[in-house]
């Protein structure tokens, strides 16, 4: 899906689309020749990002884009026309059913051999981490200002024997009940677990339903030992006994070292947020072929955003290693788009005014742009919201869209770093390093204090083989602690939890 050529200002995909895409701002009236020699003139203003008809294309007809349909034309469209929402509509409705028909395990490109490890820190339980971070999770929201400020005092007091002492806010675990505290409860727990962390503070008020003692539980006993936790009600001075026990959890931890560890016990998490016409030609096949290198290494690569897997989803369900993992992907899909019909909300109705701004006009064309940072890799799990990974390889987690959201579930599920692709730019970052990738030279330019990494070099004359080894050893560098993030350097950090829980 990713093979492109560029001609000048534009660019073709595939040999059969229906459409090439503007590299800049077009105007009404200029000539296109395409490679066969065939002209034609712009009907219309093009923006940058933006399809242009190669062809004339009837009423009814699907649209070419990436080698499949990225929707109906909604009326006669002439050749050298702008095709956006004007005159393009979805192709999808309902719910579907689905028949298993793998397709042959494609062979992908081993990492250099000088990219072959990364410098990580051991956990006593054979886990790896990047960080050597403390974390204060809190259990309600009550007291996120009490957990802020012992944040502060532990990066002020503590921060120069650990990596950084960091607290991640969020409004929940008083009134919640049910399946709805469960869930919360488990992605809190997840995090605790993170690798990242080697030492967890977590603190409860007393009084509220996800209760000190009951979460507790919910924490795997291999990783208690790292955990030191504290009800504020039941001490006379919550920030002093904070900083106690904090204190503890470094002399724990600020003896770990880094050492030289195999890819295989590295993570990534895949995602894309305010995304363009060029994510599904520059970032995501990117992010793609760097996951694809860390699986074949023996790594594990981990994608989300399920209704943007919605139009492109048969690609990953052909791509699960067995039938059990079929099954598996198949209700999270149908699952997810129950989701939205219980809500009576449209379950094609996306995408959203900036990747529409940007030149994304169905949500099938999204998600074939999306589903590529997945790679060409065998599925090998699909997880429930908030569980952690226990297979290497690629695997697909439950959450939503929405960029805060799904990063959490990425880092809950283990991974050490997320690779952010967007083409729009946006400054938060997650848990767990956040790397921005940018679609295109203009917005890495623009945003330097944001963009860690510009693939828009993939449409000015860099080859895929010789940018996708650049990010990867950016990605080893951040993994060793040589380099960070900006959203690091700006002390970024938040999570956001699903509160309507698990739809599967």
């Amino acid at each position: 899906m990713n093979t492109t050529s560029t001609i000048n200002d534009w660019i073709a995909i595939q040999p059969q689309d229906d459409v090439i895409i503007a590299l800049r701002d077009y105007a009404k009236g200029e000539c296109i020749t395409l490679p066969d020699g065939v002209s034609f003139t712009l009907l219309d203003d093009v923006p940058k990002g933006h399809k242009i008809a190669v062809h004339t294309l009837a009423p009814g007809d699907d649209v070419m884009k990436y080698g499949f349909s990225i929707g109906i034309a909604q009326e006669q469209i002439e050749q050298g026309s702008w095709i956006h929402s004007h005159n393009l509509k979805t192709g999808l409705h309902g719910l579907l059913e689905y028949e298993y028909q793998p397709g042959a395990q494609v062979q992908t490109d081993m990492p250099p051999e000088h990219l072959s490890s990364f410098d990580g820190y051991l956990r006593p339980n054979g886990d790896a981490g990047i960080r050597n971070e403390i974390w204060i999770v809190n259990t309600v929201g009550c007291i996120n200002k009490v957990c802020e400020a012992l944040a502060r005092m532990g990066q002020s007091q503590f921060g120069s024997r650990v990596d950084g002492v960091f607290h991640f806010p969020h409004p929940f675990g008083c009134s919640q009940l049910g399946d709805d505290l469960k869930y919360t409860q488990q992605l809190l727990a997840s995090l605790v677990e993170h690798p990242n962390a080697g030492g967890v503070l977590v603190i409860g008020l007393g009084c509220e339903n996800n209760q000190v003692d009951e979460f507790r539980e919910c924490i795997a006993p291999e990783y208690r030992g790292k955990v030191r936790f504290l009800k504020a009600q039941e001490t006379d001075d919550e920030l002093e006994e904070g900083l106690r026990l904090m204190e503890e959890l470094v002399e724990i931890v600020e003896h770990e070292q880094r050492q030289p560890l195999p890819l295989s016990k590295l993570k990534i998490g895949l995602k894309c947020g305010g995304s363009d016409g060029l994510s599904g030609i520059t970032a995501n096949p990117l992010v793609g072929a760097v996951a694809d290198m860390l699986v074949a290494a023996g790594g594990t690569a981990i994608l989300t955003e399920v209704p943007e897997m919605f139009g492109a989803e048969t690609i990953l369900m052909n791509r699960a290693a067995n039938e059990q993992v079929f099954h598996d992907l198949v209700d999270l899909v149908n699952g997810f788009k129950q989701y939205f019909v219980n809500h009576g909300q449209n379950i094609y109705e996306n995408p959203s005014p900036g990747n529409k701004a940007g030149g994304i006009t169905t949500l099938e064309e999204k998600s074939l742009g999306c589903t590529q940072k997945g790679g060409r890799s065998s599925v090998v799990d699909v997880l429930r919201y908030g569980k952690r990974v226990t297979q290497t390889g690629l695997n697909i987690v439950e959450a939503p869209g929405n960029d805060l959201v799904s990063v959490t579930a990425l880092s809950a599920a283990g991974a050490h770093i997320v690779l952010f692709t967007t083409g729009r730019g946006t400054p938060f970052g997650g848990p767990v390093p956040t790397v921005k990738i940018a679609t295109q030279s203009d917005l890495a330019n623009r945003k330097k204090h944001w963009i860690d990494f510009n693939a828009g070099q993939l449409l000015e004359g860099q080859t895929m083989d010789e940018v996708k080894v650049q990010l990867f050893s950016q990605l080893i560098d951040i993994a060793s602690g040589r380099s960070h993030t900006l959203s690091e350097q700006h002390g970024f950090r938040e999570i956001a939890i699903f509160k309507d829980g698990v739809i599967l």
